[in-house]
């Protein structure tokens, strides 16, 4: 797991090419103001892990507020067919 660095926004911003230099070595810059969290910085390859990882999320359908389309999609869907 990358280690993760927490820098107040004024200095990150001063020194943004330090910041861009530490993300590279698998580094998660936390940006904060007056002590929260307001934003991050990720290295390339923590940014391709975080892609990977909302590829794989899945939506949540809750049975009683589907429309009667979609309800028919599922009743007519046929296992291992593409939909049209």
């Amino acid at each position: 797991m990358a280690q993760i660095l927490r820098v107040p926004a004024t200095t990150f911003s001063r020194s943004f090419a330090r910041y861009q230099d530490e993300a590279l070595s698998e580094k998660i810059i936390e940006v904060t103001s007056h002590g929260r969290v307001i934003g991050g910085y990720l290295s390339a390859s923590e940014l391709e892990h975080y892609k990977s990882l909302k590829r794989r999320e899945r939506e949540v359908l809750i049975v009683g507020e589907l429309d009667e389309d979609t309800i028919s999609d599922i009743e007519n869907a046929q296992y291992g067919v593409a939909p049209k």
